[in-house]
C-alpha cells in the first residue's frame, strides 16, 4: 500500500451536524498527516471507500459489522454512551472538547502506524527569540506574551516559559494535563514521532501554541544544558513552527548557551539605579564568558508606562504595549 493510501482518514457518523462541525475542526489543521472524507450515511460511505482506509472513526449509534468489510487498517469508535465495550477498538469519548477527541486520534495513529509517519505537512525554517533579563518585575512574561501573540497572527509561533513561578493562571497546566517535564521525557523519541507527541501536548490561545510550564518550577534547576539543547535542537528539526519564544529565567542551567541559539535577544530593563547595577552586571558576566555574541544580539528595552495593560491572554495584541512590540518584532529578521 502507498503512503499517500494509507492517510485516508474516514469519519462516519449518522448525526450530521456533529460530523460537519469535526470535519471543519479538523481540517483547520492544517498539520494533520491525514486526508480526511466524511460520511452521514452507510450506503454511500460502502459505496465510495475501498480497503486503503488508515483511520475509520465511527460514532457509537453508527457501528455495524458492515464496515468491517472496509478494511481500516485501525478503528476507533466515538464512544456516545459508555457503554460500548468492545476491546477489539480504541474508545475516543465523542462529546468531550474537539482538541481533546483529535489528540486522541493522534495518539492512536502514532501508536499503531509503527513509526510509519515520515510526512507531517508543511517544514518551517525556526526562529527562536530569546526574552531574559535579570532584572526583576520588568514585564518580562507580559512582553514575551505579547510578542507570541502577535506573531501567531500571521506564522505558526510556540511560546516557552521557563520562569520558576510563571504568575500566569491561564497558562499553568492542571494536574492530568501534561507539561514541559513531559516534552522532555519525550526527547528519546524519533524525530518524526517528537513532531506529533508535540502536536498532541500543545494547548491553543487563539493562534498560539504553548505548553504549560513545569507545574514545579524547582525542576527546572535539574534539567541539564545538554537536555535543554537537546530540546530546542528537537523542536528546531521537527519544522513545526516558524517561531519559537523563549520567555527564559536563572532558573536553567546553560542559559547563556540558550541565548546564543536565539536570532534576536530582548532585555527588558527599568531606569532605576538598581536596575542599572544589575545590568551592567549581567553584560559585564557576559563579556568575561565570551558570549560578546549574544550582547551585539540583544535589544534593550526600557519600557514606557502604560496607563493601562490588558488583563486577558487574547487581549494582548491591543493596546500600547503591542504597538511597542510591533515595532521591536521589525529587528528580529
Amino acid at each position: 500500500m502507498k503512503k499517500e493510501e494509507n492517510r485516508r482518514f474516514v469519519l462516519f457518523d449518522t448525526e450530521v451536524e456533529y460530523a460537519l462541525l469535526m470535519t471543519e475542526f479538523l481540517r483547520s489543521h492544517k498539520e494533520l498527516p491525514w486526508e480526511i472524507h466524511t460520511y452521514t450515511d452507510t450506503e454511500h460511505l460502502l459505496r465510495e471507500e475501498g480497503e486503503a482506509i488508515a483511520l475509520l472513526v465511527v460514532a457509537e449509534s453508527a457501528y455495524g459489522e458492515e464496515l468491517l468489510q472496509l478494511k481500516p487498517s485501525y478503528l476507533v469508535v466515538l464512544n456516545e454512551t459508555g457503554l460500548f465495550k468492545n476491546q477489539a477498538y480504541r474508545n475516543v469519548d465523542k462529546y468531550q472538547p474537539a482538541e481533546e477527541v483529535l489528540k486522541e486520534l493522534l495518539e492512536v495513529y502514532m501508536e499503531t502506524m509503527e513509526g510509519d509517519i515520515s510526512w507531517f505537512g508543511t517544514r518551517y525554517q525556526t526562529k527562536f527569540v530569546g526574552i531574559y533579563s535579570p532584572v526583576r518585575r520588568c514585564l518580562q512574561s507580559t512582553f514575551a506574551m505579547t510578542m507570541s501573540q502577535i506573531l501567531a497572527s500571521e506564522y505558526k509561533t510556540l511560546y516557552l516559559n521557563f520562569e520558576h513561578y510563571t504568575g500566569m493562571d491561564e497558562l499553568c497546566a492542571d494536574h492530568d494535563t501534561k507539561d514541559l517535564a513531559d516534552l522532555l521525557y519525550f526527547l528519546s523519541t524519533d524525530r518524526e514521532k517528537f513532531r506529533m507527541r508535540l502536536q498532541m501536548m500543545v494547548l491553543q490561545k487563539g493562534n498560539l501554541h504553548y505548553i504549560p510550564p513545569m507545574k514545579c518550577g524547582q525542576n527546572l534547576l535539574s534539567v541539564t544544558p545538554a537536555e535543554w539543547m537537546s530540546l530546542f535542537h528537537k523542536i528546531e528539526s521537527s519544522g513545526a513552527y516558524e517561531y519559537v519564544i523563549l520567555d527564559l529565567s536563572e532558573s536553567m542551567q546553560g542559559l547563556f548557551d540558550i541565548l546564543r541559539i536565539c536570532r534576536r535577544v530582548y532585555t527588558l530593563t527599568k531606569e532605576d539605579r538598581q536596575a542599572r547595577c544589575k545590568l551592567l552586571q549581567y553584560e559585564q558576566l557576559l563579556g568575561l564568558e565570551e558570549y560578546e555574541d549574544v550582547l551585539e544580539k540583544t535589544s534593550k528595552c526600557t519600557l514606557p508606562h502604560f496607563h493601562k495593560l490588558p488583563e486577558e491572554l487574547e487581549q494582548y495584541t491591543k493596546g500600547d504595549l503591542a504597538d511597542y512590540v510591533r515595532r521591536q518584532i521589525a529587528e528580529i529578521g
